[in-house]
């Protein structure tokens, strides 16, 4: 099953009976759906168990709702634990609810562990997943040891509001086995937020002047022009090449070898190429210089 089918079935598996999460972004009706999943009585071990085969064996969904629904308070417990973040509590327990969803389609009830404690571990990588992906415009974590850091580096600072010293960062360096310069960037990282590219009306002067758009300008950024200048460009060299073939052949190969190519010939080379002087060689390379800059005149910079 899909992430976003199972986004999908999550909100119909797991919503108690006694109401329904309508509108996530009601404090109202958020709490309504908390208080509601705290009334669903926690199951026994027995219950549980039944209700695990029943799935498990016959693929009874709704075995596998009952599931979702007692385990509910749970997920909103782990979700209400990462809160910090700045992100929607609806939308933290409907990540944990995938987590656990996913859970119970590989959990194996045979193997005498409550399903809590099997489903845990994938509600939490469910949740940080998600905080990951939109925390920051920017992915501030995508290595395991940057994601290590992301998740504990706070809590572990003496002093959240103040930078970590040396000894701190080698000591939770050390404690969590990442590198001294993992953490140090980790901590810069959380420590940036991010800049809208426009300024924001609203926004102090000052801050308005800190916006991209403000000192982000790329010269030549201009489409129309570029594009102007590429077809200008591309009419000066088809200027030269033709000049160039209305010179006679011997002219023409001197000013290909003397000019043109990646290697250039001496005039040592090309006067016993075509057994004259070195001096001869020089004049035909002049008087075909000659001819080019009068046929190319109004296409400046071609040569020096």
């Amino acid at each position: 099953m899909s992430k976003k089918e199972l986004k999908s079935k999550s909100k119909e598996l797991a919503t108690p009976s006694v109401t329904a999460l309508q509108a996530t972004d009601s404090a109202a009706s958020l709490d309504a759906y908390i208080s509601a999943a705290y009334n669903v009585p926690a199951l026994s071990a027995e219950e549980e168990l039944v209700l695990a085969k029943r799935y498990y064996n016959e693929n009874d969904l709704q075995a596998a709702e009952s599931l979702v629904r007692h385990n509910l308070r749970h997920v909103i417990y782990i979700a209400r634990g990462y809160s910090g973040y700045g992100l929607s509590l609806a939308d933290l327990i409907q990540e944990g609810t995938i987590g656990l969803m996913k859970a119970i389609k590989r959990y194996d009830p045979e193997h005498k562990v409550r399903l809590i404690s099997f489903a845990v571990h994938a509600i939490r990588a469910e949740i940080h997943e998600f905080i990951i992906k939109n925390w920051r415009i920017v992915k501030v974590a995508t290595t395991k040891a940057q994601r290590k850091l992301f998740f504990r580096l706070r809590s572990m600072k003496k002093t959240p509001a103040n930078e970590l010293n040396h000894s701190e960062t080698q000591a939770i360096a050390d404690e969590l086995d990442v590198k001294y310069k993992d953490v140090v960037e980790m901590e810069r990282r959380m420590g940036n937020a991010d800049v809208s590219f426009y300024p924001d009306e609203n926004d102090e002067d000052e801050k308005k002047s800190l916006a991209p758009a403000n000192w982000m300008i790329e010269k030549g950024a201009d489409p129309a022009e570029s594009a102007e200048g590429s077809d200008w460009e591309a009419h000066r060299k088809q200027r030269l090449m033709d000049a160039i073939d209305s010179l006679d052949e011997r002219s023409r190969e001197i000013i290909m070898a003397r000019r043109m190519a990646d290697k250039k010939s001496t005039l040592k080379e090309l006067a016993k190429k075509f057994n004259v002087s070195m001096e001869r060689v020089r004049q035909i390379e002049n008087n075909a210089m000659t001819s080019l800059r009068d046929a190319l005149s109004d296409c400046q910079g071609l040569f020096v």
